[in-house]
């Protein structure tokens, strides 16, 4: 289960990369806005868990979005779909195995390692490889990206256990923001009045949500902390 998990990491690692390189930064963030939503249809489908009124609406209000957003790109926007719904896979998976953060790397990086090497090796053998190009600085920066990638990962696993979730789910939100923001004002991307609107309707949903998440916890903890008299 944890190799597969890690299939739909790579896929998700690959999409991005790719979506970076093709100039859709903007459109990438958007799939990381829609993955706690995502995670959230995830949680009812395969887990049968029941939705509060809240989370329904913010899943009408998505649904939505991504209608605006078809209409804007004239096309569905599948770089997000695959992005927020790949990593969604990945964490119910990683849900449903159990496993410490640490342990859990490991057997995802053990399944990964093979296919990379094969790819890399065909890569150096076609004269395409970065690795073997002699650009210290390409070098460099390419072995940045393990602990770059790394080390969010084991820290997303050791918060998981240590703050309450809803506090983990807002801050979730940190990263697409700042691609969003890295896509508008630092490649320029192009964002049509259609494509703010619908980004204004993910963002509003996900407001919805997570309103409706710390109400949610807020009753929880009051419900704990009442003292049940029983009568005499």
């Amino acid at each position: 289960m944890l190799a597969t998990a890690a299939a739909f990491l790579a896929l998700n690692w690959g999409v991005y990369v790719w979506a970076v390189l093709s100039d859709q930064v903007v459109e990438a963030s958007l799939g990381y806005f829609i993955n706690p939503l995502v995670s959230v249809g995830l949680g009812v489908i395969v887990l049968r868990e029941r939705l509060r009124r809240g989370q329904w609406v913010a899943v009408g209000i998505a649904v939505l979005a991504v209608a605006v957003l078809t209409v804007s790109y004239g096309r569905l926007p599948w770089v997000s779909l695959i992005l927020g719904f790949s990593f969604g896979i990945y964490g119910l998976l990683k849900k449903q195995v159990g496993v410490g953060s640490v342990e859990s790397l490991t057997i995802e990086t053990a399944a990964l390692a093979p296919i990379a090497l094969i790819v890399m090796l065909a890569s150096a053998r076609a004269g395409t490889s970065a690795m073997a190009s002699g650009d210290t600085n390409a070098l460099l920066l390419l072995i940045l990206l393990g602990p770059v990638t790394a080390i969010p990962l084991l820290a997303f696993g050791g918060a998981a256990t240590r703050i309450p979730l809803s506090t983990l789910g807002i801050m979730q939100y940190l990263t697409p923001v700042f691609q969003f923001m890295l896509g508008v004002f630092y490649f320029d991307e192009v964002m049509s009045p259609v494509r703010w609107i619908g980004f204004l309707l993910v963002w509003t949903s996900l407001a919805v949500m997570t309103v409706d998440g710390l109400r949610n916890a807020r009753n929880r903890n009051a419900a704990d902390g009442l003292e049940v008299v029983e009568p005499d």
